[in-house]
């Protein structure tokens, strides 16, 4: 169990920084313009920066404190914070229109939800 958690979490904190990132550096006329050729409703600019600081941190936090085993505690946290966030990006998403792009986000949810449970409950990280 915990080799699959230690999977799932590099793999989804590596998406959130790669996200995070991107929102960071893009520049927001190319992330709207990019939104309307996929069919989606553009969001704010501060909203966007927001979502993209956020991811940063969150990726962060599901990889650095179990690493470090420095306040691991932080991870199930970072979990549920992206968790939210996704949420929100899936419903956005199916608002939009067809169901299918809709399911990337709704698989990393469940991804999160495992993640946040599984460190949480089943195997939490024990500081040092």
């Amino acid at each position: 169990m915990t080799y699959a958690l230690w999977i799932i979490q590099i793999l989804l904190g590596l998406l959130f920084l790669f996200a995070g990132g991107s929102k960071l550096v893009m520049s927001i006329v190319m992330m709207q313009e990019l939104a309307r050729q996929s069919g989606q409703t553009p969001l704010p600019a501060m909203l966007l920066r927001l979502i993209g600081v956020a991811e940063l941190l969150g990726g962060l936090g599901l990889i650095l404190p179990g690493l470090l085993r420095i306040r691991p505690g932080l991870t199930p946290l970072a979990a549920a914070g992206l968790l939210i966030i996704m949420i929100g990006a899936t419903v956005i998403t199916l608002s939009s229109g067809p169901i299918a792009p809709a399911l990337f986000p709704l698989i990393v949810c469940l991804l999160l939800l495992f993640v946040l449970y599984g460190r949480w409950r089943l195997a939490p990280i024990q500081p040092r």
